[in-house]
């Protein structure tokens, strides 16, 4: 094998395949990217020329591939194996030259400008053979998908003992398609357009469940105005056939491998997405996902209209004097919304803000990572950003792989991803009804009926904190935990005092033993 390859392009291709290979492999092989040099024009394989082909770099474990193919100049055709890890460290190092590769005694030679490296091969027959593409259910604009996976996925779990929860469920429903994530403290949904091929779905609404790290690992993978072809494999002949019979009273939807309920089936069913050069498959998760839709309050007491950015930053400097658990406090008054915390005999903190509010209760807590997840999640949408909305706490990790875009976060930080996203003038709303009931976060509904859905685009259900007594300038302060938004009974029995954990592993941070389900603070 013998190509020559752009430095760049290359650092590309190799940087995004090996997001894909899994933290410990349990196989040694699978630990290495497959490269495949080809011909463009197969008619030189007579001549045996040098011309214009292909580099495709691959990788698979079994649950998730990843593929992308650059250009490059083949002198001779074939296929190596080689440490993934390793070859992402030699590219990024080499200087700003085109990139050879070539046999060599060991494996394969790589060299640029002055630099050479040898790198021994892995053993490729023991590879396993990359999996088939599956049908293609249909297309949707990279921008606005990416922009709802990136809102709805910082909502899924952590936990791995509970699969179901570290998902996405994914529904579609003639052009409309919706995504819903829960780790039973907050439930985010988004609604968007996208264009079923001809024939799938024909029989009715059909679900899904999609590992949160392979949408986020997707979304990386999609552009504004780039169309993403979406591809799914069910298990067997059943793909659009309704998970249930038609629409359910509630609207809720049975993920994959429902029973009796049909859908596309169990562990073996794969989806797949694709963009320009780019293809990552992986399985489906088995499951059924909560009937969500009910979980939503009809009705509301409380409104409060809040300027995104000015409100975020007071929550971001507020949550600095925040112990661990301790959530932070907003309360209303004419024309503003005062956020508060505090730490117990070491640090208070209060910050106001404009605020339009219409209710009785005045007074409502949140934990500040899950109050800046929401509103960030909601200014994508206020805004219309093509870019994923960047998770407020920090990175998802599942399974021993990094992903999301929040990747090396400190807490309360929204790192950009894949863009920058403008959030002057964007307005988020607050609708809740006491301080001990769930509230929804969503963009603030544009006043011109011309101007969109708006609101019904995203919406993101958070369970608050209660405060027993309020912030009388400096005087006691006692939260407790207001229950949760989705019951620990559907959601395999995780004992509600693991909310103080989840918070900590988002943070990277060891888990401690809860033993109080409430917090008491003593502001002198």
């Amino acid at each position: 094998m013998k190509f020559t390859v752009d430095r760049d392009a290359l650092g590309e291709a190799v940087t995004w395949v090996a997001r894909a290979l899994p933290t410990r492999p349990v196989l040694p092989v699978l630990a290495g990217l497959l490269l495949r040099a080809e011909w463009e024009d197969q008619d030189l394989n007579k001549s045996g020329g040098n011309g214009p082909g292909f580099l495709t770099l691959s990788c698979f474990d079994y649950e998730v591939s990843a593929r992308m193919r650059v250009r490059a100049e083949v002198a001779e055709p074939g296929t190596f194996l080689v440490p993934g890890r390793l070859l992402v460290e030699i590219v990024r190092s080499l200087p700003a030259a085109r990139v050879e590769f070539g046999d060599d005694p060991d494996g394969i030679s790589v060299t640029c400008g002055e630099a050479s490296f040898a790198v021994a091969s892995l053993p490729s027959r023991e590879y396993p053979e990359l999996p088939d593409l599956p049908q293609l259910a249909g297309t949707a604009d990279g921008g606005v998908l990416a922009t709802a996976i990136g809102q709805v996925t910082p909502a899924a779990s952590r936990d791995d003992t509970l699969p179901m929860l570290t998902a996405v469920n994914v529904e579609l429903d003639g052009s409309a398609m919706t995504l819903a994530a829960t780790d039973r403290y907050r439930l985010a949904v988004r609604e968007l357009a996208w264009n079923p091929a001809p024939g799938f779905g024909a029989h009715g609404r059909t679900s899904f469940l999609v590992p949160a790290r392979t949408l986020s690992d997707a979304a990386k993978m999609m552009g504004a105005g780039t169309e993403v072809r979406i591809m799914l494999r069910p298990s067997g002949d059943r793909t659009g056939v309704p998970s249930d019979g038609g629409r359910a009273s509630d609207g809720g939807g049975a993920g994959a491998g429902g029973g009796s309920r049909g859908g596309l089936g169990a562990a073996e069913a794969m989806i797949g997405f694709e963009a320009g050069e780019r293809l990552l498959t992986a399985r489906l998760l088995a499951g059924e996902f909560i009937r969500y839709r009910s979980r939503f309050p009809e009705e509301f007491g409380c409104t409060a209209d809040l300027p995104a950015e000015a409100f975020t930053e007071a929550v971001r400097r507020v949550a600095l004097v925040a112990e661990r658990g301790t959530p932070v406090q907003l309360t209303f008054a004419p024309g503003r919304v005062t956020v508060g915390a505090a730490t117990q005999g070491q640090a208070r903190a209060r910050e106001s803000v404009p605020a339009d509010f219409t209710g009785d209760e005045p007074s409502i807590a949140f934990s500040p990572h899950y109050l800046l997840d929401g509103v960030i999640a909601a200014t994508a949408t206020a805004t219309g950003s093509a870019a994923p909305a960047a998770s407020a706490t920090g990175s998802h990790r599942s399974g021993g792989r990094s992903v999301g875009h929040g990747h090396g976060a400190e807490p309360g930080e929204a790192p950009n991803a894949g863009g920058e996203r403008d959030t002057a003038g964007a307005r988020v709303r607050l609708w809740f009804t006491s301080a001990s009931k769930p509230a929804v976060i969503t963009a603030q509904p544009d006043p011109d009926p011309d101007a969109g859905k708006g609101v019904a685009d995203f919406r993101y259900l958070v369970v608050p904190q209660r405060v027993a007594q309020l912030w009388p300038g400096g005087h006691a302060v006692r939260a407790e935990r207001s229950g949760e938004a989705v019951s620990g009974e559907q959601q395999g029995g995780e004992e509600p005092d693991q909310h103080g954990q989840d918070q900590q592993r988002q943070r990277g941070e060891p888990g401690r033993p809860v033993h109080r389900r409430r917090i008491r603070l003593r502001v002198p």
